[in-house]
């Protein structure tokens, strides 16, 4: 079954595409779906892409749930492990 819910987040960042060079990433777009690649029946999707560029300018990400909770939570701790002057 289908979620359909996709959640897209503006973000400030870097991603290295494909072709091994750098872009800028200004969108993520986030949701519940079936994989392209991944061999699992549902999985957490994550498109890191700059719409301002081409449709290369795009990295892809596809999660288990377990996965994408354990990367939550990973985030997590290393943000709560920099010092607060730095994650502003």
């Amino acid at each position: 079954m289908c979620t359909y819910a996709t959640v897209k987040e503006s973000i400030d960042g870097s991603a290295k595409g494909p072709n091994g060079s750098w872009f800028h990433v200004s969108t993520a777009t986030v949701y519940f779906d079936h994989p392209v690649h991944a061999m699992a029946e549902h999985t957490l999707n994550i498109d890191f892409a700059d719409p301002q560029r081409d449709p290369a300018a795009r990295v892809a990400v596809e999660l288990t749930a377990e996965s994408a909770r354990r990367l939550v939570a990973a985030i997590q701790e290393a943000l709560a492990a920099a010092p607060a002057e730095l994650t502003v």
